[in-house]
């Protein structure tokens, strides 16, 4: 399982999820460019002293991400989905995608993803924070995989 975040336009959502791939265990992936400087403040606050405990590779554009990462589905968390993540069997070798906080993600993201799902959230809300959406992304995964860490 591993996470991955598309041209992240907030460094505290990095730095949040930097500590949240640190907790699980899991890959995490930055795609750029990024709107902001990788030695932000902000994002090194975020993440205190997690850094040690996760492994974050940078790529330089999708296509790097693309050419580079291992094998496995890539799986898209969009509000453009039709399959909510309550539906969704995972799979251990998943590439769990998010877009950028701006935008979302582009026609050719889409385009690349083996799945596209959802989160389900009231109808009258636009959509989550993207570092609560990958936390809760990632727990339901890894809760599905028996993947979730011990005491």
């Amino acid at each position: 399982m591993r996470l991955a975040l598309f041209q992240p336009d907030i460094p505290h959502n990095v730095g949040a999820c930097i500590r949240l791939s640190a907790c699980f265990g899991v890959e995490l992936h930055v795609i750029e460019p990024t709107s902001f400087n990788f030695d932000d403040r902000a994002m090194k606050r975020a993440a205190l002293d997690y850094g040690p405990l996760s492994h974050m590779t940078r790529h330089a554009d999708w296509e790097t991400f693309q050419r580079d990462r291992a094998p496995g589905r890539l799986v898209l968390f969009t509000t453009r989905a039709a399959e909510p993540l309550t539906d969704f069997v995972f799979q251990p070798d998943d590439v769990l995608l998010f877009g950028k906080e701006s935008a979302g993600s582009p026609d050719y993201v889409h385009a690349a993803a083996d799945a596209r799902i959802y989160i389900p959230i009231r109808p009258e809300a636009r959509s989550l924070n993207l570092s609560v959406s990958a936390g809760i992304g990632l727990h339901e995964a890894l809760r599905q995989m028996q993947g979730l860490p011990r005491r």
